[in-house]
């Protein structure tokens, strides 16, 4: 299929501001100010409007979590990853988010929301046994998709590799290291691997890592969610590059 839908007010929105061709937009129930800009830029953009029913837009969806809108949409495009590369080629403090494995739709549009949101310069994530971009994860990324590169690769490890060859050092998340990503300096071209829900980082994947890391727990329960801790690191490179400027 070369269409998709997608749902939910900030992924619509960020859809329709991006460079992916839009359909249709489907609208339920009443207006507000949001849903009123969401048709003033759908006008701007020459898309029609479509209004349904909320039973029927749950339909279109395949849930009922859709906020009254969704739209059907050019499906996701994948970046490649040496267009990333080539892209970082100009700097020296690239940042880059590796997902070894993460299953779950909504860990993977937060994860991808972070990497966003801390201005990285990439996500990415292997093409099998793993989730990929779909509309759930979109959803849960705020629209976050349409403003980072993600990148499908074959073989993480081969892919680590690449990253060193582009000059970045690999920082993976291991709860049972010793090493504190808090004591590690992140100012240069860093790329940070975090592992699946279960598991953690696969141990020939942690192999291909310059550096395990943990984060320091406090309390009782011994791990993080994987979308907390890829939060947590990617915002301790931003607060070292901030206080380094």
């Amino acid at each position: 299929m070369k269409d998709e839908i997608i749902y939910g007010l900030n992924s619509v929105m960020e859809a329709l501001r991006g460079k992916r061709r839009a359909f249709e937009l489907f609208v339920a129930g009443s207006h507000d100010r949001r849903l009123e800009k969401l048709l003033d830029l759908a006008e701007e953009k020459r898309v029609p409007v479509r209004h349904r029913d909320k039973r029927d837009l749950a339909r279109i969806c395949g849930t009922d979590h859709h906020q009254g809108v969704a739209l059907r949409i050019e499906r996701f495009a994948y970046a490649q990853l040496a267009d990333i590369l080539e892209r970082n080629t100009v700097r020296s403090n690239g940042l880059l988010l590796v997902l070894d494995g993460v299953q779950d739709p909504h860990n993977l549009g937060a994860l991808i929301r972070s990497a966003a949101c801390a201005g990285a310069d990439g996500v990415i994530i292997p093409r099998d046994r793993a989730v990929g971009v779909t509309a759930t994860v979109e959803k849960a990324s705020a629209g976050a998709v349409e403003t980072v590169a993600v990148a499908e690769v074959t073989n993480i490890a081969q892919t680590l590799d690449e990253l060193k060859g582009a000059g970045f050092w690999i920082y993976g998340a291991a709860g049972e290291s010793p090493d504190s990503i808090y004591d590690q300096k992140l100012t240069g071209a860093v790329a940070l691997v975090i592992g699946s829900e279960g598991e953690g980082i696969r141990p020939l994947v942690k192999k291909k890592c310059d550096m395990l890391v943990s984060i320091p727990l406090q309390g009782g329960i011994n791990s993080l969610n994987a979308s907390v801790a890829g939060g947590i690191m990617l915002f301790e490179v931003v607060r070292q590059r901030i206080k380094n400027r």
